[in-house]
Order: structure tokens, then C-alpha cells, then sequence
């Protein structure tokens, strides 16, 4: 081979070397920007299950504290003899 043909040659293959890496390289950022896409999903559908569970155990416990209050009120009512009507102490 000729020089002329050495330095075709070591432009074609680092030509193509460097294409093959342009190739790799994009479709691993298309891959990581699709796999990073669907973890966010996941992470929203998550939290919006746990907001769920979250407004459902608020609701819960203030049912709870309101009974509560409301058996307070009724035993504090019975311990100082007042009327269902008079003011608490």
C-alpha cells in the first residue's frame, strides 16, 4: 500500500469509529431519558397513592378526636353535674 492509501485508510476507520460512538452515545441518552421518564412516573403515581392514604387517615383521625372531644365533654359534664345544656367549665 501506498501513503496515500495508509491515510485513507486511518480516515475511513477513525470516521467510523467515531460514527459508531455518535451512535452509542445517542441512543444511550434516549434510553436514559426514556428509563428516567418512567421512574418519575412511577414516582408521581406513588405519591399520589400516598396522598390518598394520607387524606383518608386525616379524615380518620379527626373522626376519631371529634368522638373523643365529644366523650370528654360528656364525661366532664357527668363528673361536675351540669345539664346537657350548660357550658362546660
Amino acid at each position: 500500500m501506498t501513503e496515500a492509501q495508509v491515510w485513507t485508510m486511518l480516515g475511513v476507520f477513525t470516521t467510523l469509529l467515531f460514527g459508531m460512538m455518535t451512535i452509542l452515545s445517542t441512543t444511550f441518552v434516549r434510553i436514559l431519558r426514556t428509563e428516567t421518564g418512567r421512574t418519575n412516573d412511577r414516582i408521581e403515581a406513588l405519591d399520589a397513592k400516598l396522598d390518598i392514604r394520607f387524606d383518608s387517615l386525616r379524615v380518620e383521625m379527626n373522626a376519631r378526636i371529634d368522638a373523643l372531644d365529644r366523650d370528654v365533654g360528656h364525661l366532664t359534664r357527668r363528673m361536675y353535674g351540669l345539664g346537657p345544656g350548660e357550658p362546660e367549665i
